[in-house]
C-alpha cells in the first residue's frame, strides 16, 4: 500500500513546551525581558536621570523637584512598569532592608500566625523578613553584629536562648518577659487573662477537678500561664491533676502525656492544655480510651490555630492574637529603625473562644 506523502515540514519533530512556545532553542531558556531603567523613565519624561533619582529617593532632596515634574516622572514610570531598586538607597543608608524574626519552632502553628502579621506590616515599611527557628544566643549575637539584618524580632524566647545583644542593635521582644531587656520594647500577650478565663469557664460548668497538661519549656509565656492557672484554681478551690509535656515533640508527645493523665484512677473530667496541638493529642487519647468529648471529658486549648475549628467537636480555646502580635512588633521595630521614640505597647487582649468541647460536669464525674 502506498504511503501518503507527508506535508512539507511534517517529517520534522514539532517543538513543545513553554520554551518552544517562546521560540527558544530546545534545551535553553529564553532571555529575560529587559527591565525598564531610570534612564528610560528620564527619556520618556523629558528630564535628567538625576531628577528621576531624586523623585524616587524618598529623601528631603526629592522635594526640590516641582510637583508637576514629580508627577510627570511618576506617570512615565507607571507607563513603563518601572520599579525603583531599593538596593542603592539601602546602601546609602547603611541598611540591608531585611529583618530577622526568631521563633522557637517554625513548625509551631501559632508562629505561622505571628509570621503572617510580621509579613503584612513589614511590607508596609518596605522591609523583607527572614525567619530563624531553633536559634540560640550565639546565633542572635552573630545576626546582631553583622550587617545582614537591620533589626531583630525575638518571639517567645526560652531563657537559655537569650544572651547579651549589642546596645546599638535594634530589637523588639514578642511574647516575652518585659524585664528581659528594659532598654528595648516588648510586646506582650495577656496570656494570664486568657488562662483565668479558661479556668473560670470550667468552674462555671460545675467542674471541681481539672487536669492540666503544661509545657515543660522554660519560657516566660509558659511560666505566666502556669502561675495564672494555679492562682485561679486555688482561688476557686479546685482540685488539680497535672502533667508536663514537651511542645516541641508535637502531637505524639501530647497523646502520650494525655493517655497517662486519662488512665489515672483519679482521671479529671476536664483538661486545660498549654496549646491546641496538645489539645488535639487529648482528643486522640480520649478516643483510644473510649472517652467522648465533651460528654466524658471537657477540653480547652490555647492559641486558636486553624485546627481548633476542624477537630470534632470544635475546640474551645484561648485566642492569642498572633497576627496582631507580629504587626505590633514590626511597627515598634520600624520606629526604632527610623530613630523615633517607641511608646510602650499595652498587653494585647486575649479571649476565650467557646465552641463545643466543654460541657457541664455530670454526676459522679463532676
Amino acid at each position: 500500500m502506498p504511503v501518503p506523502a507527508a506535508a512539507p515540514g511534517a517529517d520534522r519533530e514539532q517543538p513543545a513546551g513553554p520554551a518552544a512556545r517562546a521560540g527558544s532553542v530546545a534545551g535553553t531558556w529564553p532571555a529575560p525581558v529587559r527591565r525598564p531603567t531610570g534612564r528610560d523613565v528620564a527619556r520618556l519624561a523629558g528630564v535628567s536621570q538625576a531628577t528621576v533619582s531624586l523623585v524616587f529617593s524618598g529623601s528631603e532632596a526629592g522635594r526640590r523637584v516641582s510637583g508637576a515634574t514629580r508627577e510627570r516622572v511618576r506617570e512615565a514610570a507607571r507607563s513603563l512598569g518601572y520599579r525603583p531598586q531599593a538596593a542603592g538607597r539601602q546602601l546609602r543608608l547603611g541598611r540591608s532592608g531585611m529583618i530577622l524574626l526568631a521563633v522557637p519552632n517554625i513548625l509551631g502553628p501559632f508562629f505561622g500566625r505571628v509570621l503572617e502579621g510580621v509579613h503584612e506590616e513589614a511590607g508596609r515599611h518596605g522591609l523583607a523578613v527572614v525567619v530563624s527557628s531553633g536559634w540560640g544566643s550565639a546565633t542572635l549575637a552573630d545576626a546582631a553584629t553583622t550587617s545582614r539584618f537591620d533589626g531583630l524580632l525575638i518571639c517567645s524566647p526560652d531563657d537559655s536562648q537569650l544572651g547579651e545583644l549589642p546596645a546599638d542593635t535594634p530589637a523588639v521582644f514578642l511574647d516575652a518577659d518585659p524585664g528581659t531587656d528594659r532598654a528595648r520594647p516588648t510586646v506582650e500577650l495577656d496570656v494570664a487573662g486568657g488562662m483565668r478565663a479558661a479556668v473560670e469557664h470550667l468552674a462555671g460548668l460545675g467542674h471541681r477537678r481539672i487536669g492540666r497538661l503544661r509545657s515543660t519549656h522554660a519560657a516566660y509565656t509558659f511560666r505566666v500561664r502556669q502561675a495564672a492557672f494555679e492562682q485561679a484554681a486555688a482561688g476557686l478551690g479546685l482540685e488539680v491533676v497535672e502533667l508536663g509535656v514537651s511542645l516541641n515533640e508535637g502531637q505524639p508527645a501530647a497523646r502520650g502525656a494525655a493517655r497517662r493523665l486519662l488512665e489515672r484512677p483519679d482521671r479529671p473530667p476536664a483538661v486545660i492544655c498549654d496549646d491546641d496541638v496538645v489539645a488535639s493529642g487529648v482528643y486522640q487519647a480520649a478516643a483510644e480510651l473510649g472517652l467522648r468529648v465533651p460528654a466524658d471529658l471537657s477540653v480547652i486549648g490555647i492559641d486558636n490555630i486553624p485546627v481548633a475549628q476542624l477537630l470534632t467537636p470544635p475546640l474551645t480555646t484561648v485566642d492569642l492574637p498572633g497576627e496582631e502580635l507580629g504587626r505590633a512588633g514590626v511597627e515598634a521595630l520600624a520606629g526604632l529603625l527610623r530613630g523615633d521614640p517607641v511608646a510602650p505597647v499595652p498587653p494585647l487582649t486575649t479571649s476565650l473562644v467557646l465552641r463545643s468541647s466543654t460541657a457541664p460536669a455530670g454526676g459522679r464525674r463532676g
